[in-house]
């Protein structure tokens, strides 16, 4: 049986993406905390899901988006 931990985002250090609109809205934020899981939310809804991201998956996403 697998077992999962909960990580509560407010325990998290976030900071908003480079690329995110300078007036504030539609910012994606992440989470460095963890080597090996990439914790993303959405600014306006701080308290709303968090979607996590296994690092290998990451790292060619944003290099995706880059292109």
């Amino acid at each position: 049986m697998r077992h999962s931990k909960v990580i509560d985002p407010r325990l998290l250090t976030w900071r908003k993406s480079s690329y995110s609109n300078d007036d504030g809205a539609d910012c994606v934020e992440v989470a460095d905390a963890f080597p090996a899981l990439i914790p993303v939310r959405d600014s306006k809804d701080p308290a709303g899901p968090v979607l996590l991201f296994q690092r290998s998956a990451w790292d060619p996403f944003l290099s995706a988006l880059k292109d």
